[in-house]
């Protein structure tokens, strides 16, 4: 009978390891304890009307199946049908197993007990773990027998083991043993076990993670244990991350996701979940909780780092609510609020998201406050750096109404309170305040309302003040401010700059910082170079300060790679170079100026830069300066002087042979240089001046074609100014020019040339034959200003002294 009990014939039964324990009886197996049916000892037998004992659960399946099959109701053993299958409880028979089992469970238990220990071999110490899982899973008492025999401690000890298997079978053993027994939950807790079942969440073998993370959700279960897990360091964030793996097994995935969902009954471990990136228990909590759950919801999240992901779904998610609170009357409820939106508004697509929410109206009412409802300076300062985030992020505020009066941000009330609020708190303040202003003036649609309102509260010298400011932030502000200014009010500027003592040395001071390259400086540059630059005031200003003389050194650094780029290296280089071009244009009226492009051989430096491909602005300025300084050539060319005639020649006229002058330059007729006169021709700079007529930027198309014609101008030798072009192979970029109507303002300066051109009979012959020629030129005199049609009827009649010939453009050498 005890070898038809060791649950062969139960495919559902222990597996062999836990039997090993099971055959090991310290008293023999009765018959009677054995059910017919099943083989094994009984839990509840029932005795039927012939006296037969079966299992309760195998006799009652025996009668079900009997029934569904449609058969009489028939003893198992004997086949004999039975009258009724009224079963009655065998209460003595039952006691008397109850009591055996108990003597020999814990007779097993002991044995088992003897082999959990380092020193056993493998296959003992497996088959000890099973029987425990064996019959911790056959009562629920036995729970409580196993903790009280001390295994617990034992089974932990196994966790130590250098044998994965006996490793993985003591995580099982754990799970089984404190499934559904908070007690037994509690005394696993004790101590650092938690800690070692989180170690093994690291863990390279799969098997071992699974069984981890198993074991802490049951652990989980209990809510007093969800604070001892969380507190473990990295156990929330491994949990998060083995839920968003796609290496872990589907089955534990969903296990870590269980357990972290039942760790959310502790407000710290959803802290440490939004730390980690699991934001949702945060947002239900802050969205669904209790009013002092929603305030610690929305503390935490104003102290999170986020992801600009993430804040744009924190921000469409939990904004609305967190607006709602920013405008109720507790100020610590306001406090966390606006903590929270600075936190979820420093990026674009998220600040978007809030000012669809209304974030604008609270957020301006709150700085214009005054009485009761007045925000601490602090509070101050935060929705003041909110403001400045929403504001840079691109939308159309002339167009969001605030308030019942429908005013917007850039109304000129608004704007005035915002200019008061600067002038009169804190530098924090005022800082994040500028930088709302420069979010507003940087869009074309809002930049014209702030200018018209600084205007009308002549704001503009304490603004300029801010340049001086010993917070960097800002200066730095202050700076950009003015520079988005500057288009528009760049005269007022430059008077301010003027007037005021020490602002433009200020601005010096910062470019001349040798710390690479910074937004200050790159601020500060862009504000100088934007001023108009005909100011002849401001540029001897700016010639006494020395900052020509800076500005030289900074390109010439840039150029020779002695300051390594960064992301406003392109705005500095375009910075520095319109500033030095602004020199150029009081050269009629500045002598200082004309020493300064001699000494420093500014003409060939404007040369070198018109080869910077890629940064069209510095092209651009470049062949505008070098148009300037070629215009000013024919002034400064010296003729040479002649000898006076002899005696000789006086009297007798075949004596009074002209004398032979060389090395004058062909254009202005006298002694040039490139450095002395800025002669182009001198300097070698036409070819690099036709090559950029065909640029793809009509502003450097415009530039380049400007001071090319400088070599046509009145004042100098047209013909010969003509031949160089022609020597140049400029004369068909020159008509491609014209043909292509690309702006009135290049088809006007390409009639202008081209009439020019003209004047020589050779060209004009050439051009005659060309048809398209013509019809630019009749289309330039049909619809030009007044001065282009002038121009254009002169050239049309050039072309018409010639018969229409074929072949255009052969070699003109």
């Amino acid at each position: 009978m005890a070898s038809s009990w060791d649950g062969s014939n139960d495919p559902g039964s222990q597996s062999d390891d836990s039997l090993h324990f099971e055959r090991l009886h310290i008293e023999p197996i009765y018959d009677a304890f054995v059910c017919p049916l099943t083989k094994q000892v009984m839990r509840d037998p029932v005795t039927l009307e012939n006296g037969r004992t079966f299992e309760r659960e195998a006799i009652e399946k025996w009668f079900k199946e009997c029934r569904e099959s449609g058969r009489k109701l028939v003893c198992p053993l004997t086949l004999q049908e039975l009258r009724s299958t009224e079963m009655n409880p065998s209460m003595a028979l039952r006691n008397t197993i109850e009591e055996w089992t108990t003597r020999n469970e814990a007779a097993q238990l002991d044995m088992a007990r003897r082999s959990l220990n380092t020193g056993s071999p493998e296959n003992e110490t497996l088959q000890a773990l099973k029987y425990v899982q064996h019959i911790c899973r056959r009562s629920r008492s036995n729970k409580h027998v196993v903790r009280n025999a001390g295994l617990i401690p034992m089974i932990v000890d196994m966790l130590k083991s250098g044998n994965r298997k006996i490793r993985h079978r003591a995580l099982e053993t754990l799970r089984i043993v404190v499934e559904d027994d908070d007690e037994n939950k509690e005394f696993l807790a004790e101590g650092d076990t938690v800690r070692t079942v989180v170690k093994f969440l690291s863990t390279e073998l799969s098997k071992e993670r699974e069984e981890a993370v198993s074991l802490l959700y049951e652990l989980s279960k209990s809510e007093t244990l969800c604070e001892k897990i969380g507190s473990i360091n990295g156990a929330i964030l491994i949990l998060v991350g083995m839920t968003s793996s796609n290496s872990e097994d589907l089955s534990t995935v969903e296990k870590a996701d269980k357990t972290l969902e039942n760790l959310e009954k502790c407000e710290n471990n959803v802290r440490q979940m939004a730390e980690s990136g699991r934001l949702k228990p945060l947002l239900t909590q802050l969205l669904e909780g209790p009013p002092e759950t929603k305030l610690s919801m929305a503390g935490y999240l104003g102290e999170l780092v986020l992801d600009n992901d993430v804040k744009v779904l924190v921000a469409r998610t939990v904004g609305s609510s967190l607006i709602n609170i920013m405008k109720s009357g507790n100020m610590q409820s306001r406090e966390a609020a606006l903590k929270a939106l600075n936190q979820i508004s420093s990026c674009e697509p998220s600040a978007k998201v809030l000012i669809e929410a209304g974030i604008l109206s609270p957020l301006v009412n709150d700085l214009f406050a005054v009485g009761p409802n007045l925000l601490p300076t602090r509070l101050k300062e935060i929705s003041a750096t909110i403001l400045a985030s929403v504001v840079n992020s691109g939308e159309d505020f002339d167009s969001i109404p605030l308030g019942p009066d429908h005013q917007t941000l850039v109304s000129e009330d608004i704007v005035h309170n915002l200019l008061h609020l600067i002038s009169n708190t804190g530098p924090a303040i005022e800082c994040k305040l500028l930088q709302v202003l420069v979010g507003l003036t940087t869009s074309p649609t809002t930049v014209l309302s702030v200018v018209a309102a600084i205007k009308s509260s002549g704001a503009t010298i304490s603004l300029v003040q801010f340049i001086e400011a010993p917070q960097k932030d800002l200066r730095v502000a202050s700076i950009r401010l003015l520079q988005n200014l500057s288009p528009h009010m760049g005269h007022e500027l430059a008077d301010a700059l003027r007037g005021s003592v020490g602002q433009l040395g200020s601005l010096i001071r910062v470019i001349s910082e040798n710390t690479g390259i910074a937004e200050e400086q790159a601020a500060a540059v862009g504000l100088l170079a934007d001023l108009p630059e005909r100011d002849l005031g401001l540029t001897r200003q700016l010639l006494d300060e020395g900052a020509f003389l800076l500005v030289i050194s900074r390109v010439t650094a840039i150029r020779q790679g002695e300051i390594r780029g960064n992301r406003f290296m392109t705005p500095f280089l375009e910075g520095l170079v319109k500033i030095l071009a602004r020199v150029t244009y009081v050269l009629a009226d500045e002598p200082d100026a004309i020493a300064l492009c001699r000494e420093h051989n500014l003409a060939a430096l404007f040369i070198e830069l018109l080869q910077t491909n890629g940064l069209d602005n510095v092209q651009m300025v470049s062949a505008t300066a070098l148009e300037n300084l070629s215009q000013e050539s024919k002034n400064l060319t010296t003729l040479p002087e002649l000898p006076s005639p002899g005696f000789c020649a006086s009297v007798f006229t075949c004596f009074s042979k002209q004398p032979v002058i060389t090395g004058l330059c062909r254009i202005h007729r006298g002694m040039c240089s490139l450095k002395e006169t800025f002669c182009l021709w001198e300097g070698q700079a036409v070819l690099k001046l036709v090559a950029l007529l065909d640029h793809t930027n009509v502003n450097v198309v415009e530039a380049a074609l400007a001071a090319l014609s400088t070599l046509i101008d009145d004042g100098v030798d047209i013909e010969q100014g003509v031949l160089v072009l022609c020597e140049a192979e400029a004369v068909k970029p020159i008509l491609d020019v014209l043909l292509e109507k690309r702006t009135e303002i290049l088809r006007r300066r390409a009639v202008w040339a081209v009439e020019r051109l003209l004047r020589t009979d050779d060209i004009a012959y050439e051009v005659s034959g060309d048809q398209n020629v013509s019809t630019a030129l009749v289309d330039a005199f049909q619809h030009g200003d007044y001065r282009t049609r002038q121009i254009a009827e002169r050239a049309l009649k050039h072309v018409d002294k010639i018969p229409n010939f074929s072949g255009i453009f052969p070699n003109m050498a």
